[in-house]
């Protein structure tokens, strides 16, 4: 092995190792006053040097349907539970609808129906998930390039947020605000890369409400978290700050990186 290839794979082992210590669930340490300017400045080297060696689009593996998992494994919420999305279901989400605003010249509001006309990308990937597995699974849907060019971002727009059904709190009762539903955001280069998509078939089918039906976010070079399920709403926005907890996404809020690069 050349010499420069091997200090290269040293120096991105070594950041990613640090851009991941708030995610090995050191909190003892992340809650530390001097750990978040720390551990900002580390997942910001790390994103910096992951571009510069991967390039802003470079493509994440892809596989052969002979690699694709008997059972994918579905991460994180596995249904909303909530009474709009059953009747969302009920009705084979005839009625969803995905809105596009914020910092767009269009705004949008697509069906399901629109979504599935328009231009389509299926790509066998690999889904690596924080808690240390990965399943390999087939994933169709509308590349996020497409959606925006459509929606035509302001100049100053530098992140897309994405708004979710799935409540992060307890659903029994009516009074769950928009800020109690998951979150999730990328900046422009992310979700205008080739791999992602606001995917609604997996492995050939229909999303199932496990994996996110009716739609969802695949971001290839990003961690199973980066990944929102059940999609409602895309916002274009300038800063993160007043979002949330202002760290960017709902896991971020509570101490993850927001830089979830693989």
């Amino acid at each position: 092995m050349r010499e420069g290839a091997t200090r290269r794979g040293f120096l991105m082992r070594g950041l990613a190792g640090v851009g991941t210590l708030a995610l090995a669930g050191c909190h003892s340490v992340s809650q530390q006053p001097w750990a978040d300017p720390l551990l900002r400045s580390a997942e910001a080297l790390t994103k910096r040097v992951q571009r510069l060696f991967a390039g802003d689009h470079a493509l994440a593996q892809e596989f052969t349907k002979a690699d694709i998992a008997p059972v994918f494994r579905a991460n994180g919420t596995l249904d909303p539970g909530t009474a709009e999305y059953r009747a969302q279901a009920q009705s084979n989400f005839a009625n969803w609808r995905v809105t596009v605003g914020g910092l767009v010249e269009h705004p949008l509001s697509l069906s399901m129906a629109q979504l599935r006309k328009m231009p389509s990308r299926t790509q066998i990937t690999r889904h690596d998930c924080v808690e240390g597995w990965s399943c390999i699974g087939e994933w169709t849907g509308v590349q996020m390039s497409h959606i925006l060019a459509l929606a035509g971002p302001k100049q100053n727009a530098r992140y897309v947020v994405f708004y979710c059904a799935d409540p992060m709190t307890d659903t029994n009762g009516d009074g769950i605000n928009d800020s109690d539903f998951y979150y999730e955001s990328l900046d422009m280069v992310e979700a205008t890369h080739p791999q992602t998509l606001l995917a609604y078939d997996l492995n050939g089918q229909p999303l199932d409400i496990a994996h996110g039906a009716p739609v969802r976010v695949r971001a290839e070079r990003q961690l199973g978290y980066k990944q929102p399920k059940y999609v409602k709403a895309v916002a274009l926005v300038e800063s993160l700050d007043k979002i949330g907890g202002g760290k960017g996404g709902y896991w971020e809020d509570q101490g993850y990186n927001w830089w979830g690069g693989i």
